[in-house]
């Protein structure tokens, strides 16, 4: 299933906090747009590109990156961006691509 924008936008566009993978904490999202969501923290700001997100989710479904948080951030970055993959990895375990698993798994 791609990506459906819509979905992002109605549940990022004001802004929220989404869980992290570990450590039980948030990463506050402060708003989502047509081109992209971008996030904040205290010590930096970052956008993540709507296109990248995208792309990364189409691997996902063709089954060329892993769907395990862990191996997924590795995968992002060699075949999509190096653009906050681990950041990309908490937006797309909440929006139900990835697993929910909080630990890496070795998949042979």
């Amino acid at each position: 299933m791609p990506l459906d924008w819509s979905v992002v936008i109605a549940k990022y566009g004001n802004g929220t906090k989404v869980p992290t993978v570990t450590g039980g904490k948030f990463l506050q999202v402060t708003r989502a747009d047509d081109a992209a969501i971008y996030i904040e923290s205290p010590i930096w700001n970052a956008t993540l590109d709507r296109s990248n997100l995208e792309k990364g989710v189409s691997l996902i479904e063709q089954g060329l990156i892993s769907r395990d948080p862990g191996l997924f951030v590795e995968d992002y970055m060699l075949y999509v961006a190096n653009q906050r993959a681990t950041s990309v990895a908490h937006i797309l375990r909440d929006l139900g691509f990835l697993d929910k698993t909080e630990t890496f798994s070795i998949k042979c």
